[in-house]
């Protein structure tokens, strides 16, 4: 890896701890929760920048992210079988994300809050999750993803 991509993967951290993505949910949340709201940044993020330029380092961060996650997964003591298992369902879950957000400007807005209730179905108010990846899609579509990997977002 020619990079080191921590401060990418603690903005991801950062964006998906956001307390206000929380605020309408049906019950404590759990890590796997706050997963699924880090991994629709990335998938988000993947959508934006994927392109034959940006091909090397989208695979240096994606490979990097799934190491740090697997890396929190350990620190949280879950055993090697179990973690093997834990990053094939994560690793499903993202790429079935990626898959369902692939043509996202395409669709109504119904449809929109259909693919992120596949994800997102302990979230009581969805379309404010809706308005807040729509916003986030639109903030990325106007960076590259260079000025991304380097500026620590505020959003």
């Amino acid at each position: 890896m020619k990079k080191n991509y921590i401060d990418f993967y603690n903005n991801l951290i950062r964006l998906s701890t956001n307390k206000d993505l929380y605020k309408d949910f049906n019950k404590q949340d759990t890590f796997s929760d706050r997963l699924n709201i880090l991994l629709l940044h990335f998938a988000f993020i993947l959508k934006n920048y994927k392109n034959e330029n940006n091909k090397n380092t989208l695979q240096e961060i994606y490979d990097f992210n799934f190491r740090q996650l697997e890396l929190n997964i350990r620190e949280i003591g879950y055993g090697d079988q179990t973690i093997n298992k834990k990053m094939k369902d994560y690793i499903n879950l993202f790429h079935s994300m990626v898959s369902e957000l692939h043509f996202w400007e395409k669709l109504s807005k119904n449809d929109r809050l259909k693919k992120l209730s596949l994800f997102l179905e302990d979230f009581n108010n969805i379309e404010y999750l809706l308005d807040y990846f729509e916003i986030f899609n639109h903030q990325l579509s106007k960076k590259t993803l260079n000025s991304f990997i380097k500026s620590v977002s505020n959003d």
